[in-house]
């Protein structure tokens, strides 16, 4: 049987369409397909010799650009047809990677590849945290190296603008699946029963899709050392030695980003694990920030069986669904850690390696988000200073390992 599929992705800049179509692309040559990917970004930068990152180069009406724009689409296209058809008879899947915004865009792409075999993917994300926050960091990649973080970031929006004007979202297309990127959920499913892997890209979509994650709990601060709840300590002498052990310990692994609460226990190990790497950023989410222990934060458990016994007793008796008065409990942490969870999957594109620096409670609930726990068992899952968790998933693995530090 002859399979083959063209996917077409949609969707404005900062959406996640690149990333998604990697991590498709890793997804299906690990089932065997023969797959590739045509970015019409890449080929307008290669061939492209004078500078094509100024926004009016993207404005509809700029005729030359525009007329420069659709040559590299139309490129894309005759080399994604080549490829499909000189792999004949194998599972083979081109994936065109660029806004195709317009009706006028699909339209063309329709015409020249024919209705068959032809799935769009239209990816939203309507979070506007976590597209400043793309913005920030698409702002950072060499196409604009010339021009200031600011610069950059004006750039892009005003590019994002220009898209805008010309947006026509899907909806009598034959075959498309309109996603959010953010939260892994497929929002709209128009398929014809038979089309080519579209059962096992559907799959794909709502999995979270993980290279390397590494947990890490900080090391020891000097509220740590009293035993006090909560606060915003720094790493005493000893927790500085270690963090500056981990850092060697993780020197050979490439770390492009790590994601911190905004505490500074955390962004202090942070910062030393980046001295040993390169062109590594450190990202701060108060979602991961420990939990908020109300009336009784900065105490020592002693001193609150001691003076509350009533708020010791309460928790030790329901510690999942215990809530500090003017605080939290696990129960109402949940909803910001799956948030900052979602940041971090979302932000990391489709790096190797993700680092994240968290605190116990926290780190607990990030793990029973990837792995079932009973929640009246979370706050006992155990989160070692000296170690770490290493986890994978994908669509046909999760790997989930707790590994010591090698000193």
């Amino acid at each position: 049987m002859d399979n083959f599929l063209y996917v077409i992705m949609v969707g404005l800049p900062a959406r996640g369409k690149s990333t998604l179509a990697w991590k498709l692309y890793e997804s299906l040559k690990r089932d065997g397909v023969k797959v590739k990917i045509f970015n019409n970004g890449y080929l307008r930068r290669k061939l492209n010799k004078e500078n094509t990152s100024y926004p009016e180069f993207f404005n509809p009406a700029n005729k030359q650009s525009a007329a420069l724009r659709e040559r590299y689409a139309l490129l894309n296209l005759q080399r994604a047809k080549k490829f499909i058809q000189q792999h004949f008879m194998k599972n083979r899947v081109a994936i065109l990677d660029a806004t195709n915004v317009s009706l006028e865009r699909r339209k063309r792409i329709m015409s020249f590849l024919g209705y068959e075999n032809l799935l769009f993917i239209e990816c939203i994300n309507n979070d506007q945290e976590i597209i400043e926050e793309n913005i920030r960091l698409k702002a950072r990649i060499p196409e604009f190296s010339h021009l200031s973080q600011e610069q950059s970031i004006y750039s892009l929006k005003k590019r994002i603008n220009y898209y805008e004007t010309i947006y026509t979202p899907l909806e009598n297309e034959r075959n498309f699946i309109k996603v959010d990127t953010f939260n892994y959920k497929i929002l709209n499913y128009k398929v014809d029963n038979g089309l080519p892997f579209s059962e096992r890209i559907r799959d794909f979509l709502v999995t979270p899709f993980i290279n390397n994650l590494y947990l890490l709990r900080h090391t020891q601060s000097f509220f740590n050392l009293e035993d006090r709840l909560g606060g915003d300590a720094q790493l005493t002498s000893k927790g500085i030695q270690d963090a500056h052990r981990i850092a060697q310990y993780f020197a050979k692994k490439r770390l492009p980003l790590i994601f911190t609460s905004t505490l500074k226990r955390t962004v202090q190990m942070a910062k030393i694990i980046q001295q040993y790497q390169n062109n590594c950023s450190i990202i701060s989410f108060d979602d991961f920030n420990e939990i908020n222990a109300g009336i009784v934060e900065g105490m020592s458990y002693e001193e609150i069986s001691k003076k509350m016994p009533e708020i010791d007793q309460a928790r030790k008796h329901n510690k999942y669904y215990y809530v500090y008065p003017n605080g939290e409990g696990y129960v109402s942490m949940e909803n910001r850690i799956e948030r900052g969870i979602k940041k971090v999957i979302y932000l990391s594109k489709h790096i190797d390696n993700i680092l994240i620096i968290g605190h116990r409670a926290v780190n607990r609930m990030i793990l029973s988000y990837f792995v079932y726990k009973r929640q009246e068992d979370i706050p006992y899952i155990y989160i070692p200073i000296d170690g770490y968790y290493h986890i994978k998933i994908n669509q046909n693995k999760k790997l989930f390992e707790l590994k010591k530090f090698k000193f």
